[in-house]
């Protein structure tokens, strides 16, 4: 059947099969059931490795029902740590993060790189040509920032994430999103310039949006959590074998 891996985040659930590193039909879950979801796909064919990356803490009783619906079970979340060590990532770490930092470790092996990871929070991180991990900084997400200029305003309406956004706003719809939208490119352009010669990686659900936004040279990988948490996986495969 292969490996199983799972990526809790903050808003949905991602998940998928796979074989070696190579992934399968990804899967993605957005409800309060998440066990049930992730027991869902076992009950297709129990996994030899499960990996689990979870913004939260799984629960003891989660825990043991994930261990007997496969082969071997990987907790990355805030009780379980070790792995982190292993890598020589900082205990601190979210496992998102770490997943993809051993992710662009392996794509990028012996390049120095800066990972953008565009999600409910705007996370940077920074390897060296060693890969070791040289730190990082959260800021809030794109939509985040909507919702946020919203909830503390007293009339600011919240808006969607425009398909496209002037320079300078000339309504009240337009000067949110361009502000939003100009200030998270003048962000991440500072962080791409800060260290020149970097690789730039661009990951997360809203990648894409800002690939398309910056003149730098770039590489976008969507999955890149997933891409991370299958290499895990393959080397318990190959750590037993």
């Amino acid at each position: 059947m292969g490996n199983l891996i799972v990526d809790i985040g903050n808003t949905a659930v991602k998940a998928a099969f796979t074989e070696g590193v190579t992934l399968g039909k990804t899967f993605r879950y957005q409800g309060e059931r998440v066990k049930d979801f992730i027991l869902s796909l076992t009950g297709r064919g129990k996994p030899e490795v499960m990996v689990i990356s979870s913004v939260y803490e799984i629960q003891p009783r989660d825990e043991a029902e994930y261990a007997a619906a496969c082969g071997r079970l990987v907790i990355m979340d805030s009780a379980h740590a070790s792995l982190l060590r292993e890598s020589g990532l900082p205990e601190w770490l979210s496992s998102d993060r770490a997943a993809s930092i051993i992710a662009v470790r392996h794509l990028f092996s012996g390049k120095s790189c800066t990972i953008i990871d565009f999600g409910t929070t705007l996370t940077v991180d920074f390897i060296d040509g060693e890969g070791r991990y040289e730190g990082g900084n959260i800021s809030l997400g794109c939509r985040t920032r909507f919702k946020a200029i919203n909830r503390y305003s007293r009339s600011l309406p919240l808006i969607d994430t425009p398909a496209d956004s002037p320079a300078l706003g000339n309504s009240l719809d337009t000067s949110i999103s361009s502000g939003i939208i100009s200030g998270i490119m003048f962000e991440i352009s500072g962080y791409v310039c800060k260290k020149e010669d970097n690789i730039v990686v661009f990951t997360g659900g809203d990648a894409i949006y800002f690939a398309k936004r910056i003149k730098n040279s770039i590489f976008v990988i969507c999955n890149l959590v997933l891409i991370g948490l299958a290499l895990i996986a393959d080397g318990y495969v190959n750590e037993k074998n």
